[in-house]
């Protein structure tokens, strides 16, 4: 050995985070379905969603409401992956396309490299867990909900008060406070 190690390119840093999350999580799924399973995977969602729910109430930028906030993690987390995600607001809230998940295809690969898997598909997982936090976070108003769509979803944030009304737009996607 020749003294300190190079530093890791800044690419396979980022896949070395994704690599080691992917362990974690799928460690603690493992766990959790193999001691207490699917009301322990409940109550794993219930309880993630409560501390998630939490850190974003205290992460919260001033100036944006709790939905734009949920929606733009929501976001950052799909592409974080490579994930091919756009936004684009709605008359009734907003709307987050992504046509084709990055976590999906990673756990593909990663399926074909041997590794097993705890989940056939992480969807399901992933929609309760973020419907979970959106349900104890975003304003009482709005619903949030998820479609299924292929191999990617599309995921919505809807109010439903009518923008004309008022003239003022949407009350709950773009506004803090409310």
């Amino acid at each position: 050995m020749t003294g300190e190690p190079s530093p890791l390119d800044p690419a396979d840093k980022v896949d070395l985070w994704r690599q080691r999350f992917f362990e974690a999580q799928a460690a603690a799924e493992e766990f959790i379905l193999g001691e207490h399973g699917e009301e322990g995977l409940a109550a794993w969602i219930q309880a993630n969603s409560r501390i998630t729910a939490e850190l974003l109430r205290a992460q919260r930028p001033a100036g944006v409401s709790a939905t734009d906030h949920f929606m733009a993690r929501l976001r950052h987390q799909l592409l974080l992956y490579d994930s091919a995600v756009t936004s684009e607001p709605q008359p009734s809230g907003a709307v987050l396309r992504n046509a084709d998940c990055g976590i999906l295809r990673y756990r593909k690969r990663a399926a074909r490299a041997g590794v097993v898997l705890t989940f056939s598909s992480p969807c399901p997982y992933c929609q309760q867990l973020n419907t979970a936090i959106a349900a104890r976070y975003v304003e009482p108003e709005v619903t949030v909900s998820c479609e299924q769509a292929g191999d990617g979803c599309t995921w919505r944030a809807e109010s439903p008060h009518d923008p004309g009304a008022d003239g003022a737009g949407s009350p709950h996607l773009g506004r803090a406070g409310d």
